[in-house]
């Protein structure tokens, strides 16, 4: 093990090359996370509904026959014709190119998207391990990066950021400041409550003042949950770039897109996009902000 690191140390092509290759293969397992644990997080309220209601007799007969998914249960297969997939035609991005996009035996399109996403993933890598270098806070960073991949696209599917990855990202990046690897554990602390309890007071104010909710809970952790990596002082950066950047594409989207003033937009994405360019970029950014303002 300790050669291997050696090696990635004294070459970074190498160091690079496996960052690639392995984070497309983490990517393909996003992929399934993104599609299954909305389903997970469905069948489990449905369950817990019916514990709490005692409803059992009110139950669908289609939810009795109704199979249970898990992040690894059933196999992956077409939705089209239920074709199981082989592990060959599974491989991350050479799967896709080989198969021409088309499921391989009825033919149906695969959505560019699954290769995308694993693209994204692994460009994304890339750049954290050229930013940071053969360390373990870049693993930690790796970690992050992906479960904001997996949030991004499930906020923008079905509006919900679960808990089951905000949480423990949060606790993570409390953990990796224990020593101040990227800021002071003061400033990870306060970073995490300070961004919790901005979003929180935007919409209390907002719903006392319209009578509506502005924005969803997990909004207000994932905010938490980059003022546990960032610390406190980069927070109204992140804000004003998502904030700017939500306000633009949602504005083009009613003029472009006839999309309704009433209807939600999901705000974790661009949270996620702008948490992520602050966590690498911050400093410069701000800096070049306030040398541009006075």
């Amino acid at each position: 093990m300790t050669d291997f690191i050696s090696l990635m140390n004294s070459n970074q092509t190498f160091f690079f090359g496996v960052t690639f290759i392995f984070s497309l293969m983490i990517g393909s397992f996003l992929n399934v996370v993104i599609f299954r644990l909305p389903k997970m997080l469905e069948q489990g309220w449905k369950k817990e509904c019916r514990e709490f209601l005692a409803d059992e007799l009110a139950k669908p007969k289609s939810q009795s026959e109704e199979e249970f998914i898990t992040l690894s249960t059933p196999s992956s297969s077409c939705p089209s014709c239920q074709h199981k997939i082989r592990f060959y035609e599974n491989l991350p991005v050479i799967s896709w190119l080989v198969l021409r996009g088309k499921c391989s035996q009825c033919r149906s399109k695969i959505s560019l998207r699954y290769p995308l996403v694993e693209l994204t993933t692994a460009i994304l890598s890339v750049v954290i391990a050229a930013h940071f270098g053969v360390t373990l806070t870049t693993l930690f960073l790796l970690i992050l990066t992906w479960g904001l991949v997996c949030l991004t696209l499930i906020d923008f599917d079905h509006m919900l950021l679960p808990d089951q990855i905000t949480l423990p990202l949060l606790w993570l990046g409390l953990l990796v400041n224990l020593n101040g690897a990227i800021v002071p554990l003061s400033d990870s602390v306060i970073g995490a409550v300070a961004g919790y309890m901005s979003l929180f007071s935007i919409f209390w104010l907002f719903k006392l003042i319209t009578g509506k909710e502005g924005m969803g809970h997990g909004d207000f952790k994932l905010v938490a949950v980059f003022g546990a990596w960032i610390g406190w002082q980069l927070l109204p950066l992140l804000i004003l770039m998502a904030s700017a950047v939500g306000a633009v594409i949602g504005i083009s989207m009613m003029m472009f897109k006839n999309h309704q003033r009433e209807q939600a937009i999901p705000f974790g994405p661009y949270l996620a996009i702008a948490g992520w360019i602050t966590l690498l970029w911050g400093n410069d950014i701000w800096a070049w902000y306030l040398s541009y303002l006075y």
